[in-house]
């Protein structure tokens, strides 16, 4: 078992920094995602077993495919980062000390759907986070890591006013939207009407940081990781 923690750079002094994120394997992930298909990468997803680390646990590979790799253009990804649950901090502590995973899971992401509109949505109490996020952006966009096959990613950060209810995936939506961020009725689903009433993707920030040590180390090492074998 080899997958490097989702913490290897919580002790680095700036955990935003390309070459520091590339020591430890970084965007070798994404390099290997990109030469596979959509199609492909989505089923490798989806054989790992990866559910979403927000609270539903729902299968991502599962949500990945149901939105369908045909779905009308444009279509959006977006990171849930909103974190309001009482005592909650995980996903602050990877804004802080893995921005760089995040994002290049993100960027696998947006290869696996054919999207080239992202949107990080930062709760927002953690504004220092998304000035560390913007950089660690700023430095894979002068690397032309946000250019994909499908063209390049337009991924932009929406810092949080503040409301519990954004962290249910539509209500996101409609703060995204300058909209009053209250649930939407369903159907139809985000995933065919979501984010300007777009096929929409949400997944939650750890969501998107375990990718890349899934591509680059391999569904059976990321199965083995955990005390439960998964």
């Amino acid at each position: 078992m080899n997958i490097r923690p989702l913490s290897a750079l919580f002790d680095h002094d700036n955990p935003a920094s390309l070459d520091a994120y590339r020591a430890v394997g970084g965007y070798e992930g994404l390099a290997k995602a990109l030469t596979m298909t959509p199609e492909a990468l989505v089923a490798l997803v989806e054989k790992s077993g990866l559910r979403g680390c927000g609270g539903a646990g729902f299968p991502t590979g599962v949500k990945w495919r149901l939105r369908g790799l045909d779905a009308p253009e444009p279509r959006y990804l977006v990171c849930n980062l909103d974190e309001t649950e009482p005592g909650s901090f995980k996903d602050r502590a990877l804004l802080f000390g893995a921005p760089q995973q995040i994002l290049e899971g993100m960027l696998i992401a947006a290869h696996a759907l054919g999207v080239q509109e992202a949107v990080i949505f930062i709760r927002g109490e953690y504004a220092a986070g998304a000035e560390v996020f913007a950089r660690a952006l700023a430095a894979a966009e002068a690397a032309r890591l946000l250019q994909l096959p499908a063209g390049r990613l337009q991924l932009d950060i929406h810092l949080s006013l503040g409301r519990y209810i954004c962290g249910e995936d539509s209500a996101i939506l409609n703060a995204i939207e300058g909209r009053r961020p209250n649930p939407r009725k369903k159907p139809p689903h985000i995933s065919q009407k979501g984010l300007w009433q777009q096929p929409t993707t949400v997944n939650n920030a750890e969501t998107f940081a375990q990718l890349p040590g899934i591509l680059r180390e391999g569904v059976e090492a990321y199965q083995g990781w955990g005390v439960n074998g998964g």
